[in-house]
């Protein structure tokens, strides 16, 4: 009687009370449409509790379930007696079974109004909680805001082989699965469109818990103290049992919104998911795209350091950034040392593929193209835009923008992407390259290691050659680009970069050289003629010192 979960309660009571009301008399009317009430209540109470979850609501549930275990226990007893039928005849025992049912119709009626006074209270407080949430969230920032769209997708057909990858680990609920994924690359390789493709995916599978793209200087997506409330009302959004568990902590502590990044993760995310049994066995992605693009240094440790402590296999986060020295070096502690890596590297396959269908969608799109024949344009050139975009998608999409303006001719556009003398296509990745470099402290030897850098000498230097070039410690040169890696690679490195000495510098992107030697681009960053003779003047001190540099120091022309 009454075994097993309490939502089954209707057939062990309704069968009690059957059986006991057939035996008493099929003639009794009144005992009948008693018990037909009762029963009525009963199904009520039995539709109304799986829409209550809550740990309140199973507490009531297990103390109504005791209550009528103890009632028809004593009615079953008065069923079994061996003069059952005679017994039943008589008035005192049929008064003896009406008043146990109307208690079990009063309680029924009770709970009926508890349960259904609990879920509205609930009700009330979800939504009180989603309010808060929304207002402490920036809801610019989740990968389906318009805002978010300066950021689209992949292009049809690329980057297949790192989105399977991310696919395959979002799907991945083993122990041994990464918990915190972190995918890094330099600027323009297209991160955050295969953030975004990957979010588009995960939503159509109802796998995304939720996303947040920072943007430096946005007055909401810059502000790290928006990203676990916006996070949390996403994920309440499509999962009721959360959205359940942290409308308890919300309308207890209101302010929780409004404490350190640690305690929100714990209170806003971790805690409710704990409670919120119904997500133990589903996949959930927290997908944060360009980390490095948070306030400052020390909020974007913070934010990694509190991801360390939060292990579910079930709900794992995804980290999308450049490959900035300290998030670096914090993902080589101890306690993010287990966590995934997955670098975005450029693809000159993938490249080619959007440039073959961007042009073709121009040349059968664009008002002035009407009369020019295809093939256009023609495969020399798309190969050279190629080449110079060094497989980053960010050089390809820029002269894509550049010549689909509606206002020009796209042919003559192209013309001045191959010549650009007096107009310049490139002021949206001349913006990117400016913004990186403003971000590093001014120190006077910058502008000398840019010079050697833009000199594109023969021979790769390492970091110790150009220190001897220079005239600086290993040291300097290292504390100089620190803030350049989404622009300069030492490649080879595998340990801290102190110890990368004898590694080669290079760029990942050909048009920065372009870039630093054209004064209207670089503006202050010029490789200007001072610069070439001063450098001229290094590498003849260098080669008295040590003439074995000869073919190294020989610069491009």
């Amino acid at each position: 009687m009454l075994e097993g979960s309490p939502f089954k309660i209707s057939f062990s009571v309704i069968n009690t009370i059957v059986d006991l009301a057939t035996t008493v008399s099929e003639n009794n009317d009144h005992l009948h449409a008693l018990f037909e009430q009762v029963s009525q209540q009963v199904y009520i109470v039995n539709a109304v509790l799986p829409k209550t979850p809550s740990t309140e609501a199973k507490t009531r549930i297990r103390a109504f379930s005791e209550y009528l275990i103890t009632e028809l226990a004593d009615l079953d007893s008065l069923s079994k007696r061996s003069t059952l039928k005679k017994i039943l005849e008589s008035d005192e025992d049929i008064e003896i079974i009406e008043t146990a049912i109307r208690r079990i119709d009063g309680r029924l009626r009770s709970f009926h109004l508890e349960i259904t006074m609990s879920i509205e209270n609930k009700i009330d407080n979800s939504n009180v909680a989603l309010r808060i949430l929304y207002n402490a969230s920036a809801s610019d920032a989740t990968h389906d805001a318009g805002e978010s769209f300066t950021h689209p997708p992949c292009h049809p057909n690329t980057r297949l082989e790192i989105l399977d990858h991310l696919t395959t680990w979002s799907q991945d609920v083993s122990d041994s699965a990464s918990q915190v994924l972190w995918m890094h690359g330099p600027a323009g390789t297209g991160k955050s469109a295969i953030a975004q493709s990957l979010c588009e995916e995960l939503q159509a599978q109802n796998s995304l818990a939720g996303s947040f793209f920072f943007k430096r200087g946005h007055p909401s997506r810059g502000n790290a103290a928006k990203l676990w409330p916006t996070i949390a009302y996403q994920l309440a959004l499509i999962c009721p049992s959360f959205k359940a568990a942290i409308a308890l902590r919300l309308t207890s502590d209101p302010a929780v919104v409004d404490k350190s990044l640690p305690a929100q993760l714990q209170r806003l995310l971790i805690e409710p998911y704990h409670d919120a049994d119904a997500l133990n066995d589903r996949s959930l992605i927290i997908v944060i795209d360009g980390l490095d693009e948070c306030e400052d240094e020390a909020r974007q440790q913070e934010i990694l350091r509190s991801l360390a402590k939060f292990s579910r296999p079930t709900l794992r986060t995804l980290i999308v950034s450049r490959p900035e020295v300290h998030i670096k070096q914090l993902f080589s502690e101890a306690a993010l040392s287990s966590c995934g890596h997955l670098t975005v590297q450029g693809s000159l396959e993938d490249v080619e593929v959007y440039l073959i269908d961007e042009f073709k969608r121009i040349a059968e799109t664009h008002s002035a193209m009407a009369s020019i024949s295809c093939p256009w344009p023609e495969e020399d050139l798309i190969r050279h835009i190629i080449d110079k975009s060094s497989g980053h998608f960010v050089y390809a999409a820029t002269v894509i923008r550049f010549v689909e303006d509606n206002d020009f001719d796209p042919v003559e556009r192209l013309v001045i992407e191959q010549n650009p003398d007096y107009m310049s296509p490139f002021s949206a990745l001349d913006e990117l390259y400016l913004q990186i470099l403003s971000m590093v402290p001014y120190r006077p030897q910058l502008s000398r290691v840019l010079s050697v850098i833009a000199a594109e000498f023969t021979g790769r230097l390492s970091v110790a050659q150009i220190g001897q070039l220079l005239g600086l410690k290993p040291t300097d040169i290292f504390l100089t680009i620190r803030r350049l890696h989404s622009l300069i690679k030492i490649e080879d490195r595998l340990g801290p970069i102190e110890a990368a000495v004898d590694h080669h510098i290079s760029v990942y992107h050909a048009s920065f050289l372009d870039f630093l030697r054209d004064p209207s681009r670089s503006r202050k960053y010029h490789f200007s003629e001072i610069d070439r003779q001063n450098l001229a003047t290094d590498m003849l001190q260098a080669l008295s010192q040590n003439p074995s540099q000869r073919g190294e120091l020989d610069p491009a022309q």
